[in-house]
Parts: structure tokens; C-alpha cells; sequence
């Protein structure tokens, strides 16, 4: 079983194949954690684990290119290759270019509804929340508070803010430590605080149906 890198590590460099298994998950580097974790709890042999750089959350416009390089890359040493991103802003991107190379992909449009539960997730009908996930709790600085300049300018909080009316945290684990950090996020925000349990959510379901077939 690979190691898994720090945070930082998977923000700007992802995460590299072993060259061992038969199907190639090729995910967001923001899932590496979750990915490994369910591949040591289910004994999924035939899986092997290949991360791009999780900044590419802030970046979805170059998300098709890098996954469709990535195929073209390594794909051929794999029976099946399987993309866990959803669309992540892409725009329906994502899901043209993998019918295209005849590949799957995770259903729902971001991580935060398949970790919630994609049909959850759309019945909640969320539109004024902000939302992070473990990843994006121990990443908020380089995620949020830096790429929007609210170091340098924290008279910008309100036009990025000002119109959401809750952070909801998706914790993936129960770590006392991650929702204080989640808490202090959102007192950073100045919006109200919701944590919400999700555990792995659609990503275990479908991982599991990947296996099965």
C-alpha cells in the first residue's frame, strides 16, 4: 500500500501510481485520503491509485486536459481506468471527454454532493451554503483565504460572502480537532456553523460497485 503524502503535497503535486493493480482510479488529489482509506478497509487488490493536484478544485477549467493527459499517459497499462472527479465545474467537460475515451466517472456534480449523497444533496437544495470537507478544512488557507487575497484585503470578505448564509462542514471523519478547525473557518467567514457527518457518502457506494463488476 502506497504512503499517503502530506496535504501540501497533494495540493501541488498529487499523487503517483504504484504500477500494481489492474484498474487505474485516476481522482482529485483532495480525495487521495478517502480513496486509501476505503481501498485498506475493503482489501481492493485490484485497484491502483493515481492523484492530480488537488489545486485544480480552484482551477476547473484545466481539469478535462489534465485528466484526458493523464489517460492518454498511463491508461494503457490498466484493463480499466475509472476518473473519480464529478463534473467539479467543468461544464459537462469532464463527462464528454470520458465517453469519449469509453471510461468512467463518479455521478454528481461536486465532491460535496457525492460525499453528502448526490440525491440528498440536490433534495437539500443548498444554494447559500459554503461548504468543506476534511480536505478543505486542513487546506482552508491555501484553498480559500489565500487564493481570494483575504490575507491582503479582508475588506473583500463581504463581496465573496456576503451572500451565503451558513458554512456546512461534510466531515468524511469524526475528528473533534478537524471541526474546531471547520468552526474557526467559518468564524473566519463570519457566517454560522453546521457540521454534517457524511462519511464517505456515494464515494464508497460507487467505489463498491466498481469492484463488484
Amino acid at each position: 500500500m502506497m504512503r499517503l503524502p502530506d496535504d501540501q503535497t497533494l495540493t501541488t503535486d498529487g499523487l503517483p501510481a504504484t504500477g500494481q493493480g489492474r484498474v487505474l482510479l485516476l481522482a482529485c488529489g483532495a480525495l487521495a485520503r478517502e480513496v486509501l482509506a476505503l481501498i485498506r478497509l475493503n482489501g481492493w487488490t485490484q485497484f491502483d491509485l493515481q492523484c492530480l493536484p488537488a489545486i485544480l478544485h480552484n482551477h476547473p477549467e484545466k481539469i478535462t486536459g489534465a485528466v484526458e493527459e493523464a489517460v492518454a499517459r498511463h491508461g494503457g497499462a490498466y484493463e480499466k481506468v475509472f476518473v473519480l472527479y464529478a463534473d467539479c465545474g467543468t461544464g459537462g467537460l469532464l463527462a464528454a471527454a470520458c465517453e469519449r475515451l469509453g471510461i468512467g466517472m463518479l455521478a454528481g456534480p461536486h465532491c460535496y454532493s457525492f460525499f453528502d449523497g448526490n440525491a440528498a444533496f440536490e433534495a437539500r437544495g443548498e444554494v447559500t451554503a459554503f461548504y468543506l470537507t476534511d480536505f478543505l478544512t486542513r487546506q482552508f488557507d491555501a484553498f480559500v483565504w489565500r487564493p481570494l487575497g483575504l490575507d491582503r484585503h479582508p475588506e473583500l470578505l463581504e463581496m465573496y460572502f456576503g451572500n451565503y448564509e451558513t458554512l456546512v462542514y461534510l466531515a468524511q471523519t469524526e475528528d473533534a480537532g478537524l471541526t474546531a478547525k471547520a468552526s474557526e473557518a467559518a468564524a473566519r467567514l463570519g457566517l454560522p456553523f453546521e457540521r454534517r457527518f457524511t462519511g464517505y457518502g456515494d464515494l464508497a457506494a460507487q467505489l463498491e460497485a466498481l469492484a463488484a463488476a
